[in-house]
């Protein structure tokens, strides 16, 4: 059966106040995570001496990384449990507790005593922690999204979405930030020492801010509206059949949205993940310049982030993505041939080239990925394809990459990586239809309430630059057919 999309029903309206809420809670949590995931990174080695102190160095790190690698297992069971759950009960309560989650064990992280204070349960403690991590992340990502979406007016919803992989990207440098301050002030030793511990603790009260700030938020006005999210029988019982509903009723859909998290997550964790240690351990660099240069490419995705968001409301999501997929196969061995050349105005070229292409996804999937599903599955099905998606491409990218270095003694085989993910993700843009200034699937238009003067007279909201009139989409748009 098909969940036509509604006729006849009144639109609904958001305040830009309420809405601009909205995005600042769901995006603090993006930004908790990515924050612990900075900082994990930039400590691997600091990591690896406190928690496997009798092991060589390469044995620590490989350890530290696969512990590290443990929390993207048990993502997509955290996507399982709490993807459904926001259906059932709301996208706010699910919200919430993931943020509790998330930021308590991250901050359980830095309370953990060393090896050479308890032995073996240090690194079982530090797994432990890790996989609720991974677990509570599983049910992050889809919702946050899922949660913008629902607020965002429709002819904003790309540009406000964005801001997503604002906090993503912001909460990747400040965790980096921070380590790369904290070890200039205290050194190698000072941070061994119990340095390493003060960037974990500070992930409470960050999350403590974002949790205040949903616990503040009213449900989504699309959840509220719609009854069958609530999903509760005549008996007060879950809604029977709800997994399969999710799953087997979306699975074409499911499909095409692990095909675009995977050309995103393979270019994302290209630049983030593996970058600092292809340069260091492979083109030779030192470590402080493999680190600078990363930082430098997520600030300039810092910066951009939020005008491709904007850009894909006015030119379509497809137009964006597409883009970003050609730029993965056109950009990827250009990009590689100047990391290998020698200077630094080389590497910071190649590294800019990788931002560039990646940004094009940063900007238009947050807003692209909730509107591949209806309101009573968008959160599960959602938060299930993603983290299945993520588990198997996104977190495997630096594996992958490293091992066929090692195996083909290519250094541009990495490059063969990005361009094959480039090729899906243009066979999903093909595939995908149009949802840019469109209302939601199975869900009321959405628009921005006008504001209201000191007297109650009602005013126009403003229109972005260059704006005027009634938006006409781009040629390329596909009308939506009813959703399955």
């Amino acid at each position: 059966m098909s969940e036509s999309q509604p006729q006849g029903r009144k639109a609904l309206e958001t305040d830009h106040r309420t809405t601009r809420k909205a995005v600042t809670a769901a995006a603090i949590g993006n930004a908790t995570e990515w924050y612990d995931f900075g900082v994990y990174s930039y400590l691997a080695v600091t990591i690896g001496l406190v928690f496997y102190p009798s092991q060589s160095q390469g044995v620590q790190l490989i350890a530290t990384f696969t512990t590290f690698a443990a929390a993207f297992l048990v993502r997509p069971l955290g996507g399982l449990f709490f993807g459904p759950l926001g259906d059932r009960i709301g996208r706010k309560q699910v919200l919430a507790f993931t943020m509790l989650l998330m930021a308590v064990s991250t901050f359980s992280i830095g309370l953990i005593p060393s090896a050479a204070t308890i032995g073996i349960a240090a690194p079982v403690l530090l797994l432990v922690a890790r996989m609720l991590q991974g677990f509570s992340t599983g049910g992050e990502y889809g919702g946050a999204t899922t949660f913008i979406a629902e607020y965002a007016p429709d002819r904003r919803r790309g540009f406000l979405a964005s801001w997503l992989e604002f906090g993503t990207v912001s909460g990747y440098v400040g965790g980096a930030g921070i380590v790369t301050l904290m070890t200039l002030v205290l050194g190698p030793e000072g941070m061994l020492a119990w340095g390493w511990r003060i960037p974990f603790l500070l992930a409470l009260p960050l999350g403590g801010i974002g949790l205040y700030l949903r616990l503040k938020l009213e449900e989504t006005p699309v959840f509220n509206q719609n009854t069958e999210g609530f999903a509760k029988n005549a008996e007060g019982g879950h809604r029977k059949g709800q997994l399969r509903e999710t799953v087997v009723g979306q699975w074409r859909t499911i499909l095409l949205c692990i095909g675009l998290v995977m050309v995103f997550n393979v270019n994302n964790y290209m630049v983030t993940a593996y970058m600092p240690t292809y340069l260091e351990a492979e083109l030779g660099y030192s470590a402080s310049l493999a680190l600078v240069m990363t930082l430098a490419a997520m600030v300039l995705m810092l910066v951009g982030v939020t005008q491709f968001g904007r850009l894909s409301d006015r030119v379509g999501r497809r137009p964006v993505l597409a883009s970003g997929s050609l730029l993965s196969i056109v950009l990827a061995l250009p990009a590689f041939w100047l990391l290998q050349q020698a200077g630094v105005w080389a590497v910071a070229l190649g590294m800019v080239l990788l931002a560039v292409t990646l940004v094009h996804f940063s900007g238009a999937a947050p807003s692209t990925l909730p509107a591949f599903f209806p309101t009573k599955v968008r959160y599960g099905a959602l938060a299930i394809s993603f983290n299945v998606s993520v588990a198997l491409f996104g977190g495997t990218t630096p594996l992958i990459a490293e091992t066929l270095v090692q195996s083909t003694g290519n250094l541009y085989s990495p490059a063969w990586l990005l361009m094959i993910a480039g090729v899906v993700g243009l066979v999903v843009v093909w595939h995908m239809d149009e949802s840019a200034n469109r209302p939601l699937p199975g869900a009321p238009a959405m628009e921005s309430a006008p504001r209201t003067a000191r007297d109650g007279t009602r005013l126009p909201y403003p229109r972005p630059s260059g704006e005027s009139g009634k938006f006409v989409p781009p040629s390329n748009v596909r009308r939506l057919p009813s959703d399955s």
